[in-house]
């Protein structure tokens, strides 16, 4: 059934909405998504590759990137009562936080199909959550997987563009980027040496799985050569990096096992300008306690510095060292990452003003996409009840650690 849905869906989402499509070639199964690359049958030449979903509303969503690189989203049902060609607002909005007016296109009486701006596609891709509304009419579709199911899209476009469509294949599977060695670059001069200082620092992590996975900012661990962690009052541990996203500063550790007996859990719907957080971690760790430290704010904005959406601002306090720790709920559940402060010396220079209490942190749509990228369990609650900042930061003693690192080079200034 959801097959037969994917090929009715898939056969209108080309640019074209009067062409016919093929396919699918290859295969995209990402999740509950399935989808492929698909043929204009007029030409048979490449037009685009899509997935699909069902939801228990009836409504289906179908996502796709055509030969243009056009990212679009459609909306299908048999119970839609369309006139084809007719052109529809549809208000989206993302975890109740970014929001954009897409202009649909019906395609036949069943199905709507809206082009995505790249920053609304970006959206789409790190939400948990989408509200849509179509003039009295609203419906949600909870996201899932949706980070590594653009990835795996994109990658069909791309790799059938160069390729053809006779190689396709599974492109759910995205290999793994090699680095060439001095030896495998011909023609390449030999590097001259530098000098190095080994160098340390410090940061925060906390636990995220049962299975000993460990969130952290990338620039808490970038030029390590040696990684430790360990809970408050515990012995050290060696650290090793599973996966790393340098644009959206989150590092993924993996410790023993047996080393952790709880793990942080994501709350599972957005936060609000105005709650109360709590951010937990080890700032200026050797000349304050070695203990961790606790602070309370709320969220100031739902979006960082540029209104940047992958970020939250807080007004609890944090310090070099604070990155990479958990930013909680009342609940006790993950709603960030801590990631910086504002440089205060360059708005100074820039404004005369000192700010205050404005600092960052990365929201759960970035956190939770870049989980799903490195195929890791974790687990999400709902708020339930609010806990005293005490049992919070008790709560939090058993997954909260020191991250150590030793670095043949210099770390860049440090963001927290």
């Amino acid at each position: 059934m959801l097959r037969k849905l994917l090929l009715a869906c898939s056969l209108q989402i080309a640019i074209a909405s009067s062409a016919i499509a093929a396919g699918p070639f290859g295969s995209i199964h990402v999740g509950n998504w399935i989808g492929g690359a698909f043929s204009d049958d007029s030409t048979g030449a490449f037009s685009h590759c899509a997935a699909t979903t069902s939801y228990a509303s009836g409504v289906s969503l179908v996502v796709g990137q055509n030969a243009a690189n056009a990212w679009l989203l459609s909306f299908a049902s048999p119970d839609f009562h369309l006139n084809k060609g007719e052109t529809l607002p549809i208000d989206v909005t993302f975890d109740g936080q970014a929001g954009a007016r897409l202009f649909a296109t019906a395609n036949s009486n069943v199905m709507l199909t809206a082009i995505l701006p790249p920053n609304v596609a970006r959206a789409f891709q790190r939400a948990s959550l989408m509200v849509a509304q179509a003039g009295k009419t609203t419906l949600q579709f909870n996201l899932t997987s949706t980070g590594p199911l653009l990835n795996a899209i994109a990658t069909c476009v791309t790799r059938v563009k160069a390729q053809g469509l006779n190689s396709a294949g599974d492109f759910s599977k995205l290999a793994a980027p090699k680095t060439a060695s001095a030896s495998e670059a011909p023609n390449a001069a030999p590097a001259a040496p530098k000098a190095s200082k080994s160098v340390s620092s410090s940061g925060t992590g906390f636990v995220i799985s049962a299975n000993g996975h460990i969130v952290t900012n990338y620039h808490v661990i970038d030029g390590c050569t040696d990684i430790r962690g360990n809970l408050s009052g515990q012995p050290a541990t060696t650290l090793r990096v599973v996966s790393s996203d340098a644009n959206n500063d989150l590092a993924l550790l993996q410790g023993p096992t047996t080393s952790f007996k709880d793990f942080a859990k994501i709350r599972d719907r957005s936060i609000r300008s105005g709650d109360s957080v709590v951010a937990i971690g080890y700032p200026f760790h050797g000349l304050l306690t070695s203990d961790f430290t606790v602070t309370t704010g709320i969220v100031s904005s739902l979006s960082g510095i540029l209104n940047d959406s992958r970020y939250l601002q807080i007004s609890a306090a944090v310090q070099p060292g604070n990155s990479g720790g958990p930013l909680l709920d009342t609940s006790g559940l993950i709603v960030g990452v801590v990631s910086e402060k504002l440089n205060a010396v360059a708005i100074v220079r820039a404004t005369g003003s000192i700010p205050e209490n404005v600092n960052f942190a990365i929201k759960t749509g970035a956190i939770r996409d870049f989980l799903d990228n490195s195929v890791v369990p974790y687990e999400t609650a709902e708020p339930k009840g609010e806990l005293k900042t005490p049992e919070i930061a008790g709560n939090a003693r058993a997954y909260t650690l020191l991250i150590t690192c030793t670095g043949g080079k210099q770390p860049v200034e440090a963001k927290r």
